[in-house]
């Protein structure tokens, strides 16, 4: 059985991305003020070519924020510039 579905990530924008990690934080109570940037970066041994900088987020909400910052990471990939 093939299981590389599971590995599989979706291609989206900078803005997509965005978006979506914007709403993702908004939904966590501890999350809310978080502000944060999407940075480009070069492919990763991991596959990732994209990072979230994480700013003025409160002491309670950094580790909700980083995992729902790596769940959004392992589900998208950014695309390529059209």
């Amino acid at each position: 059985m093939d299981f590389d579905y599971l590995n599989t990530k979706t291609a989206a924008s900078l803005d997509e991305i965005r978006v979506r990690v914007a709403h993702a934080l908004a939904r966590h109570p501890l999350c809310r003020n978080v502000r944060f940037d999407i940075v480009s970066v070069p492919r990763t041994r991991r596959g990732g070519n994209w990072t979230v900088a994480l700013q003025s987020v409160e002491p309670r909400a950094v580790w909700e924020a980083s995992e729902i910052v790596a769940d959004i990471q392992d589900a998208y990939d950014l695309a390529a510039a059209a």
